[in-house]
């Protein structure tokens, strides 16, 4: 299970490599921050205020 989403960060990093998209780089960066964030706050006394925000 941890090989596919590996090979997935691996397959965007060399289309990004290849295309030249790196503006993609940050972008996902902070997807990947912003899901962490809701996934460790969800059953938190944080939640609803994070749940404000969207």
């Amino acid at each position: 299970m941890a090989g596919g989403k590996l090979g997935i960060l691996i397959e965007l990093w060399a289309f990004m490599k290849e295309r030249k998209k790196w503006w993609l780089g940050p972008i996902v960066v902070l997807l990947l921050l912003l899901a962490l964030l809701l996934v460790f706050t969800q059953g938190s006394a944080l939640a609803p205020f994070i749940y404000t925000l969207f």
